[in-house]
């Protein structure tokens, strides 16, 4: 057990230390994550459902790499997590991470429910923003960089599809980094239910919650902070108080990348009227609706999405790095 894991579970009641003792067995630390933690360097989460179910092969693995490398850039460690045969991967060589790429959505899509089961079938999974977060908190991790997050999802008062990524930013101290969430989602609804579990939605550098392909939104976040020193210390502070949840920053995708809101809007409203006629429902929803905006949009919404992954990360390395 490396001495970052061991110093906060000593900081743990008896309850949560056994139990996460326990998970922590299932875990393993690439040596460059592993060497890092130990000696007090940043260390940045990266999700793996946007290799094998957000973006096509082979730009999702070259996007993938680049995101790593950009982490590096600015002074902090990647660690890009995942399950491959049952075992909770806190960083991934770039063999594993080109494996998930041609796998695609083969490899089953893992949130908090999945895990006991792939990990028992000896399988390989892509994680969520709900996975990444729960085994970058075991790791010892506690900036994650995405590119955006789930939510409520426009209809939910009929289907009750809500994302578990919000479920998960209730309950576990990660720092999500991120476009904002995605705008295929009822977005009001989606900072309303944040707001009943106590998730602090922070602007980074606005007070407008992006809205993924572009920077508004028409709804306000609760909170501006402008700096990477600002962002730190908000979620020190709040560790420190020992209040439970993490806290999700929203970074604006950088102008230049930014899509023509009636365009994308276009693209995502005829996006969801495929998927409904379709019947797709549940965890195949949004790989489906990325993909078809992505052709609707011929191929503009993915060079969006490769932009605003790198801007996320260039900031969690930036903020990692002053926690």
């Amino acid at each position: 057990m490396g001495l970052p894991i061991f110093y906060y579970l000593c900081q743990r009641k008896p309850n949560a230390v056994r139990n996460e003792t326990m998970m922590n067995k299932y875990l393993d630390l690439s040596p460059e994550v592993a060497e890092a933690l130990a000696q007090g360097k940043p260390v940045v989460a990266l999700e793996s459902t946007i290799i094998s179910h957000g973006m096509p092969y082979p730009q999702n693995v070259q996007t993938a790499l680049k995101v790593e490398q950009t982490i590096r850039d600015n002074g902090a460690t990647p660690a890009t997590i995942a399950v491959i045969g049952g075992r909770l991967k806190a960083g991934l060589t770039p063999e594993e991470i080109e494996y998930l790429g041609r796998k695609g959505r083969k490899v089953a899509k893992a949130s908090r429910r999945d895990l006991p089961v792939l990990v028992a079938r000896g399988s390989d999974g892509a994680t969520t923003v709900t996975t990444t977060m729960i085994i970058a908190h075991m790791a010892g991790i506690s900036v994650f960089a995405t590119g955006g997050i789930g939510g409520v999802h426009r209809g939910a008062e009929t289907t009750m599809d809500i994302s578990a990524d919000l479920e998960e930013l209730a309950m576990t101290p990660v720092m999500v980094i991120c476009a904002g969430a995605k705008s295929i989602l009822d977005l009001g609804l989606t900072l309303e239910y944040l707001e009943t579990k106590g998730v602090p939605v922070i602007g980074y550098g606005t007070e407008e919650l992006p809205a993924f392909y572009t920077r508004k939104s028409g709804f306000k976040v609760d909170y501006r902070l402008d700096t990477p020193e600002e962002l730190a210390a908000a979620f020190r502070t709040k560790l420190e108080m020992g209040l439970q949840g993490g806290m999700l920053v929203t970074n604006p995708i950088p102008e230049e990348y930014s899509m023509d809101p009636e365009r994308i809007n276009a693209a995502i409203g005829q996006a969801l009227e495929e998927c409904r006629e379709q019947g797709i429902k549940g965890k195949d929803t949004t790989p489906f609706l990325l993909a078809r905006i992505k052709d609707i949009t011929g191929g503009d919404s993915l060079s969006s999405n490769i932009q605003l992954v790198l801007n996320n990360a260039r900031l969690a390395a930036r903020t990692a790095a002053l926690l």
